[in-house]
């Protein structure tokens, strides 16, 4: 029964999501690029300073598929743009609360239903927390 189970999981594959947060410019990009040997961040447009200062905390997903040994993996890299980058950052993780806690409530949503075959688990396995070596103590 065990190998069954062992067979069914490889041959399905896996998925796996990470969230990385942290201010911009301490390398989250790079780490992430670096663990996978991927671009995700080719299209990525870095914003002007006046930009910067209107930004507030986006979630942005993105999604990319690896295959090694014959072991599939479904890889979901949630990015926190905007994340530390305010004068006043009281309030600014309060969008990765919300959308930590957002996934977590559909996902118990959809196990909860009659229809349990194809569910989508992008819950966060994951948080890569950056921290800046500048800060105040």
């Amino acid at each position: 029964m065990p190998n069954q189970v062992h067979r069914k999981t490889v041959k399905k594959g896996f998925t796996f999501t990470l969230m990385v947060a942290g201010e911009s410019g301490l390398g989250k990009s790079t780490l992430i690029n670096s663990l996978f040997l991927t671009d995700l961040y080719k299209d990525r447009r870095v914003p002007n300073a006046e930009e910067r200062i209107a930004q507030t905390v986006d979630i942005v997903k993105h999604s990319i598929s690896i295959e090694e040994k014959g072991i599939k993996l479904r890889l979901t890299i949630v990015d926190t743009p905007g994340f530390g980058d305010a004068v006043n950052n009281t309030e600014s993780w309060k969008h990765v609360e919300d959308y930590i806690d957002q996934q977590f409530e559909q996902y118990f949503r959809d196990e909860s239903g009659l229809n349990r075959r194809n569910i989508q688990d992008n819950r966060v396995h994951c948080c890569l927390y950056f921290i800046s070596p500048f800060g105040h103590g």
